[in-house]
């Protein structure tokens, strides 16, 4: 795993910046988001893949490729996050205070 993450930094910061940058502009968005059905087939189905990925069912290059698409997809993740915390609190920090 060291090995995994140090030869595809590059490509792990990337990742990292650009769940950021979409964390930051998702914070504006007006439209539906997924419905809760399809929001837990999605959670299921990523807890299988690290599960497969912990039990290394899948073997060489796949298995290689699963583990790399896990890692970054978790720093998109992250990177997402904390861009939607920031972006909250710069719009929370700029607003005017209510009155009543």
């Amino acid at each position: 795993m060291p090995y995994l993450v140090s030869f595809h930094l590059g490509w792990l910061i990337g990742s990292l910046l650009l769940g950021f940058c979409m964390g930051w502009i998702s914070v504006v968005q007006r439209g539906n988001g997924t419905s809760k059905v399809t929001a837990r087939w999605l959670a299921v189905l990523a807890a299988g893949l690290v599960a497969v990925s912990f039990a290394r069912v899948v073997p060489g290059r796949f298995g290689y490729w699963l583990d790399l698409g896990l890692i970054m997809f978790a720093c998109y993740l992250v990177g997402g996050a904390i861009g939607a915390w920031l972006r909250d609190r710069v719009v929370s920090r700029t607003a005017p205070p209510a009155t009543l």
